[in-house]
């Protein structure tokens, strides 16, 4: 019993992509639907949907497809986050655009997930669109990647036809080098193989997609990595003996730290110890990845939002200038003269990009040198110039500390989207 609690506190974040009209949308509302996470109402004006459309049976996609305007044209062409759960674990579901020109939405969904799945249909197998969203997927640090071979009811739900897009994809996927990739036989149309196994493929005798999003272990990563923690607030706290202390509120965004643990504050370089570790259930020894905290110094030092305190073994990078893949988020081209500011965990300061050095083709997996111009859905190599000193790591190495988005300094619009190489 302690353990199923510990695991309805879990959350697990994962994307679904691949190309268009593969089924995305449907496999999410069979998902919702027979893990019985679909209101009465919403399954009331869909049905109607569905009748008013003259469809035969009710289409599943309009859970997910959220805006009148898309069912209209009956295509997704944003990110639909959904959100659901069963006994073992909660769930975030981010179902983006199959479309080459939603890039920039795509690159949204996946920044935060832990798992991908991607959709291929069982009469096409790997397509243009599965390449360059296994490559997005892939560069957003996700290593994670289920492979859910959709329509098997159109193949007679035969298993050459599985194996045949199964084998198709390792061949293609073996450079990427994906940590772990799963292939599950499924019909989102009739739900197969989604929840329930049904009756139509004997052969396959592996989970279903809901059994291993039940199992999957979470990446423990965050956890693993290096002690890192942007400072959101400082509260005056009062001590028992009447003094005031100053406490860094925020969240461990990795690793751990103990009271007692030497820690560094960045940008200013000084040295201190945790002396108290305060959460809202009153004092802890010891907090790690994903806890939201205060942490009180020995020393008093001055600090203040957007400061980092960070492990002393293993800091991260402190300078003005750093190189970063960049997805480029706005329509209005790239322009070196516009006033950027740069939002990295906490910390927004003033900066300019300093150099354009190549532009990454997603279906070759090359960078191109000295781009002409740089558009929406790009994605560029830039040298960044900040005000001041940051304090960043390699995103490869640390998802939160390694990325940023640029934010126009006059209308602040989010022009673009980071990740530090």
């Amino acid at each position: 019993m302690e353990n199923k609690l510990k695991n309805c506190q879990e959350i697990l974040r994962f994307i679904t992509c691949g190309s268009v009209d593969d089924g995305k949308s449907t496999l999410i509302g069979r998902l919702l639907l027979d893990s019985r996470s679909v209101l009465a109402d919403q399954w009331a004006a869909i049905e109607a949907t569905s009748t008013r459309r003259g469809q035969s049976q009710v289409d599943l996609s309009l859970l997910t497809d959220g805006l009148q305007a898309e069912r209209e044209q009956g295509i997704t062409i944003d990110v639909a986050y959904r959100y659901f759960s069963t006994p073992v674990r909660r769930f975030i579901i981010a179902d983006t655009p199959g479309h080459a020109q939603y890039t920039r939405n795509m690159v949204t969904g996946a920044s935060t997930a832990d798992l991908a799945i991607l959709l291929l249909d069982a009469r096409k197998g790997v397509v243009e669109q599965t390449r360059r969203h296994a490559q997005i997927v892939r560069l957003l640090g996700i290593r994670k990647v289920v492979i859910a071979v959709n329509k098997m009811d159109l193949v007679a739900y035969g298993q050459e036809a599985f194996e045949r897009v199964k084998q198709e994809f390792l061949t293609f996927a073996e450079p990427l080098a994906f940590r772990d990739i799963v292939f599950i036989p499924l019909s989102a149309l009739n739900g197969d193989g989604v929840v329930l196994h049904g009756e139509c493929m004997p052969w396959y005798t592996g989970p279903t997609l809901l059994e291993l999003l039940e199992t999957v272990a979470l990446d423990e990563e965050a956890l693993n990595s290096s002690f890192r923690f942007p400072i959101q607030l400082v509260a005056r706290l009062s001590e028992e003996n009447g003094e005031e202390r100053r406490g860094a509120q925020g969240r461990v965004e990795s690793g751990t730290v103990a009271v007692g643990d030497e820690v560094i504050l960045l940008p200013a370089g000084r040295r201190s110890r945790i002396s108290a570790i305060e959460t809202y259930g009153g004092r802890i020894s010891q907090a790690r990845a994903g806890q939201s905290v205060t942490l009180v110094l020995a020393d008093q030092i001055d600090m203040s939002r957007g400061d980092m305190i960070a492990s002393v073994a293993h800091p991260p990078k402190i300078d003005k200038n750093f190189e970063a893949l960049v997805c480029w988020f706005s329509q209005t081209p790239y322009d070196p003269a516009r006033r950027l500011l740069i939002q990295q965990t906490t910390r927004c300061i003033q900066g300019k990009i300093d150099t354009l050095s190549a532009r990454l083709d997603i279906q070759t997996s090359q960078l191109i040198p000295s781009p002409a111009q740089v558009g929406m859905n790009d994605l560029v190599r830039m040298g960044f110039k900040v005000q001041q000193p940051l304090a960043f790591d390699r995103y490869e190495d640390n998802r939160t500390t390694g990325s940023f988005i640029l934010i126009d300094a006059l209308t602040h619009d989010t022009v673009a989207a980071g990740m530090i190489v």
